[in-house]
This record gives structure tokens, C-alpha cells and sequence, in this order.
């Protein structure tokens, strides 16, 4: 019943459900990956975003070399700002409000140096790409409380002077003439003193999964649909093939003409005009046996 799924038609159809199939289910899986990484967040966000402080001689190797599990540790700094060095970073929106971050160097009273995220800032309305002003930190010595977050890739972007495209910290060690850790940096979330006027703390991140888990389902279900959908179209082919055997079989029967899937050879129009020839008479003849459901008798059942 089925042997006609090896034909060269079939077998392409097969073939494609199983590219399209394999297609789906590498969708699926990196929606499911995806999922992964933003339970994982979430957990870290959970696990260290309110933890107890370390001291900053604690997680110096921290600001070397960041482990993904330490992500918004908090870490308490003393030292002073190196307010000279302050740039800004482009392209930081907040809210869908377009503005920049603050960086600002911190030396500890240690000696080292680390950045400092401060905040955001909005977009200026005096001149174009650039804040209207850059609040100041607090001079001297300053109590800082961060949360670290690791630098991000270099987009091989080009930016006004004064200013980043990412917060990629070679980048920025590049343009000071002191070295600066460059494995993390810190987002101020307290200053003590606290400046009068400062950066826009960024807000705790939001703990979401989004839609991960409901476009892997997704993308599962089509690529099993495929495989649905070409049994489907078996069956029905070999339902119309067992049609055609049974319509067959009954015309080999009663002696009548088959007409494969309900279609048959149209007759040939009488002529316009002048005397019915002999073949329209016999076509006349076998429409009024098949109205009758009486099979043709005589010469003209073998035409």
C-alpha cells in the first residue's frame, strides 16, 4: 500500500521534512540555552546582589579576572577619584530614553587602581553627543560600595574624545597613562560623602526569563508537524491509490470503462451543423448506458 514512499518524489519530500525538522529542533535548543543563561543570571542577581560587602583586599583577584558566579558581588572601596580621566560611555538607554554611563578611576588606598561605574546620564540639549554636564565625584577620600560586573567586548566602533562606544576596559586602560584593572568594574551603588548632585544610580536588574521556554516549544512542534504533515499526505496518497485499485477491480468486473480518481477522456464535440457522423451516434449511444447504469452491450463496449 505504501511502496510508492520509495519513489524518488517521496523520498525528497522526506528528505526536506528532516532538514526542516533538524532546522527546528537547533532553534529549539538555542532558545533553550538561552533560557539557561537567564535562569543563571537570575541566580546570580539573587545570590549576590544584597550579600554582605568584601573588603576590597578580599576581592582584588576579583577585578583581575571576574567568575561568572561572581557577577554583582559587592565589594567596598576606599580611595579617591581620579575625576581628571572621567569619560562617558555612548549609546546607554535607560527606560527607552537614550544617554551614557559615567566611568571615573578610583585609586584605593592600596594603590591600585579600578573603574567606577557612577550612573547615567541623559542626553544633552545644549550640543549634540554629549551630556549637558558631568557631575563631579566627591574630592578626596570617598567610601564607595560596587556591585562588579566584568567589561564587555570591543566593538571596533570610534568615539568622540572623552567618550567610549562600550565599557571595554583595555580600550579605556589605553588612553591613561596609569595601568587600571581591567578583568571588572565596579557599579557605585553608595558614596560616602555623597556628592550633591550625581549620576542616575542604574536600577537592579530585573529577574525574568522571558519567552525562552515558549519559543523552544515553538520551534519543537514545527519540526514534529513536518513529519505530521508528510503521514498525512501518505495517507491520503494511499488512500487515492487504494480508490483507484478498488475502481479497477469493480470495472474489470462488470465489463465497464475505468475512470481513474472520478476523471475520464472528454469526447470529442459533435459537429456544427450537417449529419452526425457514426462516432457521435456511438458516443450518444454510451452517455445514455452510463446514465441508465447499464453497461454497454455489443461493439461499442470494446471502444
Amino acid at each position: 500500500m505504501y511502496r510508492f514512499l520509495a519513489s524518488t518524489r517521496w523520498l525528497g519530500w522526506f528528505l526536506l521534512a528532516c532538514v526542516f525538522a533538524a532546522a527546528c529542533y537547533g532553534l529549539g535548543n538555542w532558545q533553550m540555552s538561552r533560557l539557561d543563561s537567564a535562569r543563571a543570571e537570575n541566580h546570580r542577581v539573587a545570590t549576590n546582589y544584597d550579600a554582605a560587602p568584601l573588603a576590597f583586599g578580599e576581592a582584588r583577584p576579583l577585578f583581575s579576572a571576574l567568575p561568572e558566579d561572581r557577577k554583582w558581588a559587592r565589594v567596598a572601596l576606599r580611595g579617591e577619584y581620579l575625576a581628571r580621566d572621567t569619560v562617558v560611555v555612548r549609546n546607554r538607554p535607560v527606560g527607552g530614553a537614550p544617554g551614557y554611563e559615567v566611568l571615573v578611576p578610583f585609586r584605593t588606598v592600596s594603590g591600585e587602581t579600578v573603574v567606577v561605574n557612577r550612573g547615567w546620564l541623559p542626553i544633552g540639549n545644549e550640543s549634540a553627543g554629549r551630556p549637558d554636564a558631568i557631575p563631579s565625584p566627591p574630592s578626596g577620600t570617598v567610601d564607595v560600595l560596587v556591585r562588579l560586573k566584568p567589561g564587555e567586548p570591543n566593538l571596533e566602533r570610534s568615539a568622540p574624545e572623552g567618550q567610549l562606544a562600550t565599557i571595554n576596559l583595555e580600550t579605556y586602560a589605553a588612553k591613561l597613562p596609569y595601568p587600571i584593572a581591567t578583568g571588572a568594574y565596579g557599579i557605585m551603588s553608595a558614596e560616602d560623602p555623597a556628592p550633591d548632585v550625581a549620576p542616575t544610580p542604574l536600577e537592579r536588574p530585573e529577574l525574568e526569563e522571558g519567552n525562552h521556554l515558549s519559543y523552544a516549544f515553538q520551534w519543537f512542534a514545527f519540526g514534529v508537524l513536518a513529519f505530521v504533515g508528510l503521514g498525512y499526505a501518505a495517507r491520503l496518497q494511499a488512500r487515492i491509490n487504494r480508490e483507484d485499485r478498488e475502481a479497477t477491480a469493480e470495472a474489470a468486473a462488470s465489463g465497464t470503462a475505468v475512470l481513474h480518481s472520478a476523471y475520464r477522456a472528454p469526447r470529442r464535440p459533435a459537429r456544427r451543423g450537417g449529419k452526425p457522423t457514426d462516432e457521435d451516434a456511438e458516443d450518444a449511444y454510451l452517455d445514455a448506458l452510463e446514465a441508465a447504469g447499464r453497461p454497454p452491450q455489443g461493439p461499442a463496449a470494446g471502444n
